[in-house]
């Protein structure tokens, strides 16, 4: 994971980035060391399958989850958050069967969503930007 950077399409030449927050189903605490962990690998590989999902930061609170993620305008970001939501509950649940249990065996993640585009912040504004929402 790392900062934003142009991309360089053959019509098209973009920096879109995307502060989206998704939180757990019944804003259940489920989002431990473990799940955590889990839920960035599972998003490396997202990255690797998707050309245009590209995760520049991930933050986990208790109950929800920041993704700052960069995207070329081909896609709403609308089905990025619809890829991300579904490939990760269905991963996780595979991978941390502690979860299901927690969430009544039901979704993983809320139905609603955040989602913001982000500029591209220089100097003090993205620092505090990103220790406010990824503790960096």
């Amino acid at each position: 994971m790392n900062d934003s950077q142009y991309i360089h399409l053959s019509h098209n030449v973009s920096n879109l980035v995307y502060h989206i927050v998704c939180p757990s189903k019944y804003r259940r605490v489920i989002f431990d060391d473990t799940v955590e962990e889990h839920l960035k690998q599972i998003c490396l590989a997202i990255e690797l399958r998707y050309d245009y999902i590209h995760f520049l930061e991930i933050g986990v609170d208790g109950d929800h989850v920041h993704f700052l993620v960069q995207s070329t305008p081909n896609y709403a970001p609308s089905r990025i958050v619809k890829e991300i939501k579904s490939l990760t509950a269905r991963q996780l649940f595979a991978e941390c069967p502690q979860i299901k249990k927690q969430l009544w065996g039901g979704q993983f993640w809320s139905d609603g969503d955040f989602i913001a585009t982000v500029g591209k912040n220089q100097g003090k504004q993205g620092t505090k930007y990103k220790q406010l929402y990824f503790n960096i």
